[in-house]
């Protein structure tokens, strides 16, 4: 299936639109990635941590995307849209929400 973020797929023409298909991920982030991350804040450089947590909850969203988009028949998903949030108390958890149009392109 393919996936993108433009309006359309160069070289294929949308034959069907199948409506709009989102999936969503929320982490919870454990204390001691916390602690690590706010020494490595404290002391300058990246989170690899964080990074990885992102990373992961940025793929489940994507894959429930487009499982959803496949339960609708469609081989394609346009338009799509990744929002980043951080939810819970004292910002303890991460959402990661992706949302597109699923299409048959041909």
């Amino acid at each position: 299936m393919q996936l993108t973020t433009t309006p359309g797929i160069d070289g294929k023409r949308i034959t069907r639109y199948c409506g709009v298909v989102a999936g969503e991920a929320v982490l919870g982030a454990n204390i001691f990635k916390d602690l690590f991350a706010g020494i490595r804040d404290l002391v300058g450089g990246r989170s690899g941590t964080y990074e990885k947590e992102l990373q992961r909850a940025r793929d489940i969203a994507l894959e429930e995307l487009q499982q959803r988009a496949h339960d609708l028949g469609a081989n394609a998903v346009v338009g799509i849209d990744i929002d980043y949030e951080v939810l819970g108390k004292e910002n303890g958890m991460l959402m990661v929400s992706a949302s597109g149009t699923a299409v048959i392109v041909e």
